[in-house]
């Protein structure tokens, strides 16, 4: 792998269905040396996860990482607080936009850059059950177009 060669570990396919998508943010991820061997296997999932600014700081959770298997008891809690690393004036700006009504930050990837672990946050607003159905719908009727373009030109 060359110094710039991105390996994606882990996606969160369920938060552009749960959210609006309105800033992305690169972070990196203070992790446990045991940790980064699970990362860098893929035992990693973003489902439940988010991110949280509290005094300061900037903190990953509830992202669940595996525990190693050769870790023994050098393997941490698999759920636990990860401390992310940002500039002190991105986390400002971001604490400001969560303090918005109905902002959040969502993990979307997470992902090896180099030899170091990065997560992509999204600034996102929750969807209401409505916009999820509509999202559906445009999906369903794009995709009966480009069925019907096809079998258009197929000659059918």
């Amino acid at each position: 792998m060359g110094d710039d060669a991105i390996k994606t570990v882990a996606t969160n396919r369920k938060a552009l269905h749960d959210y609006f998508l309105l800033d992305r943010v690169e972070a990196g991820i203070a992790l446990a040396g045991t940790e980064i061997k699970s990362v860098r296997a893929g035992k990693v999932s973003l489902q439940d996860g988010f991110a949280a600014v509290e005094k300061g700081e900037a903190w990953l959770e509830n992202v669940y990482v595996a525990p190693y298997e050769h870790g023994g008891r050098d393997n941490r809690e698999s759920r636990r607080r990860r401390k992310l690393l940002l500039h002190r004036d991105e986390i400002g700006r971001l604490a400001g936009k969560v303090q918005e009504k109905g902002l959040t930050l969502v993990p979307l990837r997470m992902y090896i850059r180099g030899r170091r672990a990065k997560v992509e946050l999204a600034l996102a607003r929750g969807k209401k059950a409505y916009d999820k159905r509509e999202a559906i719908a445009e999906r369903d009727a794009a995709r009966q177009i480009q069925q019907a373009l096809r079998r258009e030109l197929r000659g059918e």
